[in-house]
């Protein structure tokens, strides 16, 4: 159907015309064209609209029954947006950049921000949509123009520290109806994001990939979590002052099992419930090394798939079981069967609404004595936790509706939960071990990774490392592991 247009106005004065604009905002969000037709014919009147003479401003309105826009016509071309844009952020960068320095390549020239005698940045812009990006989404604009080819930064790591290190002066870098839209996304994730039907979609969109790609880069086992890193491999930056050997990864990845497993305090023919089975590297470890029987569960039918293979051949069917099953779900014969329960990085996956359900169904799960829980997740600090996380490059391309607890959130829905009966034993911090397991992981990639994959699919991992790595260098974000305890037992024999 042919949009309806009207008459454009006649010698409409300069406030009028800025009143008219205004006014369109306010149109685009109204519901129903028939309400949009009548706000139009109101303006209509309002402004006696009649034909312009051919150098006069001018606006046309149309609308149509499915979809409404309004457009304005000037006789003197108007800036292109990314003009806008880009005089914005310059400004913000300007002001907004005292520590480090960054230098930006456009098509206008070089521009230098912050410090001065420090060694640089250098960011090249390749397209200038990538000021639209930035000026309408923020950081989210920009991992999407990272990924999409639109820039390119000589030190993509240095570029996520020096904005953390600036992050308090960068802040008002997004158009404020962007910092709106985020806080919106923020109370969508808290309240929608993680309910059952929502958590499974998750699943599906983070972990029902290629298994191929996740051969490509993690361990043989296939751990995909946080390493533990030991003098053996030169520590926590044993890659860095040394470089990298070819099983260092595996040996991390073995000790952090163990160590888990250990924490557990799991002993021949212990029941272990664990939450989040990856591909099964550690409930084999479990039933194989320590005599355990384990219940994983799961909900992404891929990693289901290869950790029942791979629990077939290592000739474990009968002690380990693979559940395709939300944590929610457990059937009623789990009451009170288990010894230990073990929950490696899963917990950002459950939500602030569904910590005290979580804890909740860890202490049904466990024996009334003699149990332990190990759980562990990527967290905020204290002073950084929120319930409502707005939506960024994580949430968006990584692990759809993910949130991140905090580690004095998790212990005190845990007491709640239990009403006292899960007792906190230790707290560890793992922070430090993450950047070299994620540049470890970003180095087999780019010599592993699967043909046919696209440049936006590799360069997305590639922000992925760095910018999960220069968060927990700096403390922006942390890595817990807590372990609980029956009330009123003990680690270890004291006396």
């Amino acid at each position: 159907m042919p949009s309806q247009s009207c008459p454009a106005a006649t010698d409409v004065p300069p406030r009028s015309i800025k009143a008219l604009r205004s006014l369109a905002l306010g149109i685009c969000a109204i519901k129903g064209p028939s309400h949009r037709r009548l706000l139009l014919t109101n303006i209509h009147t309002a402004f006696k609209m009649g034909r312009p003479a051919s150098t006069s401003p001018s606006s046309v309105l149309s609308t149509d029954p499915k979809e409404f826009s309004l457009v304005v016509l000037w006789d003197k071309p108007r800036p292109h947006k990314s003009s806008l844009a880009r005089s914005s952020i310059h400004a913000v960068l300007q002001r907004g950049i005292n520590r480090g320095c960054l230098h930006i390549h456009d098509s206008e020239g070089t521009h230098i921000y912050g410090q001065v005698g420090v060694h640089p940045i250098h960011l090249t812009v390749h397209s200038e949509r990538f000021w639209k990006r930035v000026f309408t989404s923020g950081d989210l604009g920009f991992s999407e123009a990272y990924m999409m080819g639109e820039i390119e930064v000589d030190d993509l790591k240095g570029m996520m520290g020096l904005w953390l290190d600036n992050q308090a002066g960068l802040s008002g870098i997004a158009a404020v109806f962007s910092r709106v839209a985020s806080a919106l996304s923020g109370l969508a994730n808290a309240f929608f994001g993680q309910t059952r039907s929502q958590a499974r979609l998750n699943a599906s969109i983070s972990y029902n990939q290629s298994n191929e790609l996740f051969r490509a880069f993690l361990s043989e086992e296939m751990t995909y979590s946080c390493a533990l890193w030991s003098d053996e491999e030169g520590g926590v930056r044993g890659d860095i002052e040394r470089g990298p050997t070819s099983k260092d990864l595996e040996m991390a990845q073995r000790r952090k099992i163990h160590h888990v497993l250990c924490k557990a305090r799991v002993k021949p023919g212990d029941r272990i419930l664990e939450f989040g089975t990856g591909w099964g590297a550690l409930a084999i470890e479990a039933a194989r090394t320590y005599g355990c029987e384990v219940d994983t569960l799961t909900l992404s039918e891929s990693q289901a798939d290869l950790a029942r293979t791979r629990v077939a051949a290592a000739g474990l069917q009968g002690r380990v079981r693979v559940h395709l099953l939300d944590y929610r779900a457990l059937p009623a014969h789990f009451a009170g069967a288990f010894d230990a329960l073990v929950s490696i990085e899963m917990l950002e996956h459950v939500g602030a609404k569904h910590y005290k359900t979580y804890f909740h169904l860890v202490d049904w799960a466990l024996k009334p004595r003699g149990a332990t829980a190990v759980v562990s997740s990527t967290t905020f600090p204290e002073s950084r936790y929120t319930a409502y996380q707005a939506d960024d490059f994580m949430r968006r391309y990584m692990w759809p509706n993910s949130s991140l607890p905090s580690a004095a959130v998790l212990i005190s829905a845990a007491g709640a939960a239990s009403r006292g009966r899960l007792s906190l034993d230790s707290v560890e911090n793992h922070s430090a071990h993450y950047p070299r397991t994620l540049r470890t992981w970003g180095r087999r990639l780019a010599a592993n990774a699967p043909p046919g994959m696209s440049p936006a699919a590799l360069r997305k991992w590639e922000y992925l490392f760095a910018y999960a790595g220069a968060g927990f260098a700096r403390g922006y974000i942390t890595c817990h592991m807590l372990t609980f305890v029956r009330e009123g037992d003990v680690s270890e024999p004291c006396d």
